[in-house]
């Protein structure tokens, strides 16, 4: 009798969760729905040094053809991490309403 595998033999053997396995499939699913509060970007006090586009862990901010970064929305979980990074207080957290 033949013993059925339960897990598997190397860590290369493991299928990783939540990889985007096809390039560009993530676009396919805008996350940006369920979240509590949303990133709203004062351009008078951006210094335009791209650090909330470092930090961003969803990676939906892009640079505007003015240099001034924005958040996409339809992908942006609205964790804050923008706002924390943003060390010239441009982007502020705010409840979505």
């Amino acid at each position: 009798m033949e013993k059925k595998k339960k897990w598997p033999e190397d860590w290369q053997d493991v299928n990783p969760g939540l990889m985007v396995f096809r390039p560009g499939s993530a676009r396919e699913y805008q996350t940006g729905s369920w979240r509590a509060d949303r990133p709203i970007f004062d351009e008078s006090k951006c210094i335009r040094c791209g650090l909330c586009y470092i930090f961003c862990p969803e990676g939906c901010i892009s640079q505007d053809e003015r240099g001034y970064f924005h958040a996409d929305l339809d992908y942006c979980k609205g964790c804050g991490i923008c706002a924390h990074e943003c060390w010239s207080g441009a982007i502020t957290m705010v409840e979505e309403g």
